[in-house]
């Protein structure tokens, strides 16, 4: 593991890092697993979009060779170039395609590109992002959430923030984003704008969405995404007005539905919004909002017992009682903020929108 040259690791983010090494969540393939059910003993399978948050995980905590394996994986195993697709999952039948699973992977991609100079991870990165703005637009403009495959042909909508369109396709579109500057010729920028629209069109009718609030928990975990793409654009007043509204209500949800369930990803990711958004110059930090929300991260990471538990973040609490499993994708979150929030601390924040896992 070699160690970020720009920060301090702190031992929460040490022990974080090792659990993705030691855990068995990332098989030796390269791929990892979705989550580790704990009273079962058992992985979910391989999921591509949570092996490209790994590999951007991975990359920004200095575990190159950990975060290789994973690209490896995607590139070579799972990316499917005789139909320039990339399903969510692989088996046979080949399963379907998803528009946010594809964007993850493709910032993960850039994150082993700008590690390695591999022009491997850059070149299929493309094909991917050429793969969303090509596949995934409807006539309406809207984005479509999940492809079927080899067909290509859109699911049905349905009245669940993942199967329909939404704010939140937005932190994908940040792939296009990413790629725009390696490939000026492409249409990528343009991409990204036209989402932009649409999510600053759309976002207020997000939240609730649900009168269960359990189940707003669960969209305040893909608003946040919504909220952290916002970041490519943080001076234009529109984004810098959506970025103050969709923090303060992601904030008063958060607290009025945490005590009776919360999801450990929520609360790094609202930590995180909030130190790049000041950062950057959107939104002043709120310090006491902000710490609170970092002790409310730190309190999901687990310590002791079998390697599947030591070091890693749960998903999340039922009524103050930890729920049974233990995610690369809270992991993944929570590490990096607690560890901007402990830059932040010491003055030593440096963190960029290139590196937000």
């Amino acid at each position: 593991m070699c160690v970020l040259p720009h920060s301090a690791l702190t031992d929460q983010t040490l022990h974080a890092l090792a659990w993705f090494s030691r855990s068995g969540i990332q098989e030796p393939c390269g791929g990892v697993s979705r989550y580790h059910l704990l009273a079962e003993a058992r992985n979910l399978p391989l999921s591509t979009e949570i092996t490209g948050y790994a590999v951007s995980a991975l990359i920004w905590g200095g575990a190159v060779n950990d975060a290789l394996r994973a690209a490896d994986w995607l590139t070579d195993s799972a990316w499917q170039p005789s139909i320039q697709a990339m399903p969510f999952e692989l088996a046979d039948p080949l399963p379907p395609a998803y528009f946010f699973d594809c964007g993850i992977i493709v910032r993960g991609l850039l994150s082993a590109f700008r590690a390695t100079g591999n022009h491997k991870y850059l070149h299929t990165a493309r094909a991917i992002g050429l793969h969303m703005g090509r596949d995934f637009w409807s006539p309406a403009g809207e984005l479509h959430p999940i492809l079927d495959l080899p067909s290509k042909t859109p699911w049905p909508y349905e009245k669940r923030w993942s199967r329909e369109p939404g704010c939140l396709q937005l932190k994908s579109a940040l792939a296009w984003a990413g790629l725009a500057p390696y490939y000026p010729g492409e249409p990528f920028t343009a991409w990204f704008e036209k989402a932009l629209r649409y999510s600053l069109d759309t976002h207020l009718d997000f939240l609730p969405g649900h009168p269960d609030g359990c189940k707003v928990m669960d969209r305040l975990h893909a608003y946040s995404y919504f909220l952290e793409a916002l970041l490519a654009r943080p001076h234009r007043p529109e984004v810098r007005q959506a970025l103050e509204t969709g923090i303060a209500r992601l904030a008063h949800y958060l607290r009025h539905i945490g005590p009776r369930f919360e999801r450990s990803d929520v609360c790094a990711q609202l930590l995180r919004v909030r130190l790049l958004a000041d950062s950057l110059g959107a939104v002043p930090l709120d310090v006491s909002a902000a710490t609170y929300e970092a002790a409310r991260c730190q309190s999901h990471q687990r310590f002791g017992g079998p390697p599947i538990i030591d070091g890693g973040y749960g998903f999340g609490t039922r009524d103050g009682e930890n729920l049974p499993f233990m995610n690369p994708v809270s992991t993944a979150f929570c590490m990096q903020a607690m560890q901007w929030w402990s830059d932040w601390q010491r003055g030593q924040f440096h963190g960029q929108l290139a590196d937000l896992i």
